[in-house]
């Protein structure tokens, strides 16, 4: 049986060169590279572009009384390109989601998103996952959470003007929400994960908000 662990770290990589490339919103630049192989050596040195992208972070608004997911839809130019040849429409369902700034942690940055995106206060704030979102030409780190709210008034349309933010929340069932992961209405990587975390969590959520509730005076 092999290992599940790879024998290689960062030291395990050599930097031959890094050219700076395209600036603007995000960033592209190009690296020259080798590393060590499995069967042992260096690799010869090739050339890779990275699109840079700041580190970012997404939750997944539950409310386990109700049984509900809070998502946003909006515009996304990823989704544009071929979305008449897919058949399938540039405004997607997604979690709330945005980029970490300056000094700012994951936490703090995804309570700030849901009141901006969604108007849904956290109550509590549960870890999902950290992964890279697309490592084989993107460096950008996902940290991924779900987030206990009231549903109750969700709704609505949302987002930051001046970042051209147009958002409108949906709120679904977590059997709809599942529905739609099934038959493809739920295309991104970050709300899949979610939804898919949240079908193996649901009733654990669910019955600590219910003894919880139970408890309250």
């Amino acid at each position: 049986m092999s290992d599940e662990h790879t024998p290689f770290g960062a030291t395990d990589v050599q930097v031959l060169q890094r050219t700076p490339g395209y600036r603007g919103f995000f960033a592209l630049d190009t690296w020259q590279i080798r590393h060590r192989l499995y069967a042992g050596g260096w690799s010869g040195a090739f050339t890779r572009e990275l699109f840079l992208r700041d580190a970012a972070a997404g939750v997944l608004l539950y409310d386990p009384l109700r049984d509900e997911v809070v998502l946003v839809e909006q515009f996304r130019i990823g989704a544009m390109v071929d979305a008449q040849t897919r058949g399938s429409s540039p405004w997607l369902l997604e979690t709330v989601a945005g980029i970490i700034g300056p000094g700012e942690t994951a936490e703090e940055l995804v309570v700030r998103e849901a009141i901006e995106e969604a108007g849904c206060p956290i109550r509590e704030l549960v870890h999902i996952v950290d992964y890279y979102n697309s490592p084989g030409g993107s460096n950008e780190y996902i940290s991924l959470f779900c987030g206990i709210v009231d549903a109750t008034d969700a709704g609505g349309i949302h987002g930051v003007p001046e970042e051209n933010e147009d958002i409108c929340v949906r709120v679904l069932s977590s059997a709809q929400a599942w529905q739609a992961l099934q038959e493809g209405r739920m295309n991104n990587a970050m709300v899949i994960i979610a939804l898919q975390w949240l079908q193996m969590n649901r009733e654990t959520l669910r019955a600590a908000a219910m003894q919880s509730g139970a408890e309250t005076p």
